[in-house]
């Protein structure tokens, strides 16, 4: 709910013209009515119509500074006439008015202009832009003929006025790293990678990492899918890093490395957030040592993510683009609270990315880790990826308490059940599948629906083709075993029973529904812990409920200052994009805290959180002018019967045919949002 003076959002006509503020009706839309905590908003305008917080907003010189933006942003493709031209007579049109020039037939003009562009433009940027300015040439169109009549400027026109703007799309609002989506499809229809890349790099150092384990939110949000189906978006994303690195270039930057600005920072933790952190910092001019415990870089996507999902080949060249930008890494090194100490000393903020690598317990009867047979998410993929990735061998130490004879994981003839229902487990049992298991299940509380929003329909039904088994609506409820080895699980079943309140169904114990069933490992893979034993106690910094950093999720600055917090140390296991685009943020505050002192977000972070808030995507949109039916494309994948028998990457990518046929699916959506402030 928003106070406005005037609005046409979403076709919502609210008109408190000539009356008294307290009396002014509500929009039902969270528009930006407070742009930041020291400055109220006069007026936003966007591809959905207008809306007056201040009823002093010169009208005109807004319908011309929102033209301007079409202009400046450029994101005109050029393809169309309308969108070519028809943007720029708006402009002129509007400034002539506005400078007390303008002819009453060139009102009638702009409409005429404006329509045309809505009906004819090619992409959402031209067809949308004229809107609000069509709506506040109808509702308020005596100030317009007045300043034509009168030949005055408008009452504003000579006045420093701040407009922020910022361009955006359904897709790219959705994605948590904010990737200029439509910008590198464009690059890839257009067979320019280097364009596609440069697009997804501006925000999005892991390039080749998101083209493949990216949960893709953005699909979810893909306007094309009120048409037929979504883009692969996902799957477009890696062609650019793939074309750098199949033809051996040099590390494409999107920026240029600034000079030094003197400044040093610690990051703890060499995952996907210390990774971005660090890149976008290094390109800042910082001075970037980065800390980690393992003996290889890349955090859980390096020792968690298989083979099979995100190969080491890959990563490893992200790895290599973030160390090309001058990033320090010191590995093998476990940060201890006199490190931090130390840090704090030695340079001017630290970033705390240390992830969350602790498997956390299933709770039920008789579970404990000296049973042999009990082993945690993290641990077992460890061990598993640390040999398939790098040939490290079980000690060993490690043989027996895995009861294992070979120097790998090798689950032969063995039974596995992993208790989870998201990504991790997900990775658990498709390795599973692979170290030879003869019998894998995955013991799920709720349903295949939700471990598919959890995680995706491809992941899921990669894992039921490799035989995966997957016991929906139970739990464990016990424990057995013999000389504290492992013998079997007590499971109990559940039904989803509707609540009387009419909200969210329960689950309901079955019983007399449980039944035992022999297994030879149990792996809880029900969430991860973060192992924080290295902050200084005297610190005393912020905890969540949860028992990770507490920040205010905004800038990603902890309790003490010069302290920062991103990913799953955080938030809590989070996705690999969810914790680039906090580490992005949170780079970008640190930079500007590293020369002011102070804790700012750009015009740029508060734009997006209000268009968050505001909801860019709308399922219920009907779609025009664009015809449906243009078939998905999907990659090929490895066969089912080779691929449980190693860890050769499955998704194959597209064709260069496949990729240009299904980037021409794209209706490149972008749209402005501006406020004056």
């Amino acid at each position: 709910m928003s106070k406005v003076y005037f609005s046409t959002w979403n076709g919502e006509l609210i008109n408190n013209i000539g009356k008294p503020e307290e009396e002014w009706e509500e929009s039902a839309y969270n528009l930006p009515a407070q742009y930041d905590d020291h400055r109220d908003s006069k007026a936003f305008i966007g591809w959905d119509g207008v809306a007056l917080f201040d009823e002093n907003v010169d009208v005109i010189r807004l319908a011309m500074e929102y033209a301007a933006q079409y202009q400046e942003y450029s994101e005109a493709c050029g393809r169309c006439a309308p969108g070519r031209w028809g943007g720029r007579i708006l402009y002129d049109q509007l400034d002539k008015i506005a400078r007390g020039e303008g002819a009453l037939a060139d009102l009638d003009h702009l409409k005429e202009i404006g329509k045309s562009m809505q009906v004819t433009s090619k992409c959402e940027i031209g067809k949308t832009v004229p809107t609000p300015i069509i709506d506040l040439m109808i509702h308020f169109e005596d100030t317009f003929v007045d300043c034509i009549t009168n030949q005055k400027k408008s009452k504003h026109y000579d006045d420093k006025i701040g407009y922020i703007a910022k361009i955006t799309a359904p897709c790219t609002d959705a994605c948590p790293a904010e990737v200029d989506i439509p910008g590198y499809i464009e690059g890839v229809r257009d067979l320019r990678f280097d364009d596609s890349l440069e697009a997804t790099r501006q925000t999005m150092p892991l390039a080749h990492t998101c083209g493949r384990v990216c949960p893709h939110p953005c699909e979810d949000a893909c306007r094309r899918t009120n048409l037929d189906e979504p883009i692969s978006i996902m799957a477009l994303k890696r062609l650019g890093a793939d074309w750098e690195t199949d033809h051996g270039y040099d590390f494409f930057h999107p920026m240029e490395k600034a000079p030094s600005t003197g400044k040093k920072v610690a990051v703890v933790g060499a995952g996907p957030a210390g990774l971005t952190t660090a890149y976008y910092l290094a390109a800042d001019g910082v001075e970037v040592d980065v800390y980690e415990e393992l003996p290889v870089l890349g955090g859980e996507v390096t020792v968690g993510v298989p083979e099979y999902r995100m190969p080491w080949d890959k990563y490893l060249q992200d790895i290599e683009c973030v160390r090309d930008m001058g990033v320090n890494f010191i590995m093998n090194h476990r940060v201890s609270v006199d490190d931090m100490r130390r840090f704090e000393k030695d340079y001017d903020a630290t970033m705390i990315a240390s992830g969350t690598r602790i498997s956390k317990k299933v709770y039920c009867n008789n579970e404990r880790p000296e049973i042999t047979g009990y082993w945690g998410a993290i641990d077992f993929l460890d061990r598993v990826n640390l040999n398939v990735k790098f040939g490290i061998t079980l000690t060993e130490p490690q043989k027996k308490e895995y009861a294992i004879d070979a120097d790998f994981v090798d689950l032969t003839g063995k039974t596995v059940a992993c208790v989870g229902g998201g990504f991790t487990s997900m990775d658990v049992v498709r390795c599973s599948i692979r170290a030879g298991a003869k019998r894998v299940v995955m013991i799920y509380r709720r349903d295949e629906k939700t471990i598919i929003r959890n995680t995706t329909y491809e992941e899921y039904h990669e894992a039921v083709e490799e035989g995966v088994e997957f016991m929906f609506h139970s739990a464990v409820a016990e424990m057995k075993d013999e000389n504290n080895i492992l013998k079997s699980l007590v499971i109990d079943k559940f039904e989803l029973v509707p609540a009387k309140d009419g909200g969210r169904p329960e689950l309901v114990k079955i019983e007399g529904a449980s039944e035992e069933i022999e297994f030879d490992y149990l792996i809880p893979a029900v969430s991860q812990a973060a192992d924080l034993k290295f902050l200084p106690p005297e610190w005393e910094l912020d905890m969540t409920s949860w028992s990770t950093i507490k920040t205010n999720g905004k800038d990603y600055m902890t309790s003490r200052k010069g302290v920062f917090a991103s990913g799953d140390c955080e938030y809590g296991p989070m996705t690999i994009v969810n914790a680039v685009g906090q580490a992005k943020r949170g780079a970008s505050v640190m930079s500007r805290y590293l020369q002011s002192g102070e804790i700012t977000l750009s015009d740029e972070e508060i734009m997006s959180d209000h268009l968050r808030k505001l909801k860019v995507y709308d399922k219920k949109e009907k779609v025009k002018g664009w015809l449906p039916g243009l078939a998905r494309e999907h990659s090929s994948v490895l066969d089912i019967a080779y691929r449980r028998t190693n860890n050769a990457e499955v998704n194959l990518g597209f064709t260069q045919e496949e990729a240009m046929s299904e980037a021409d699916r794209c209706m490149r959506c972008y749209y402005i949002a501006m406020v004056q402030a």
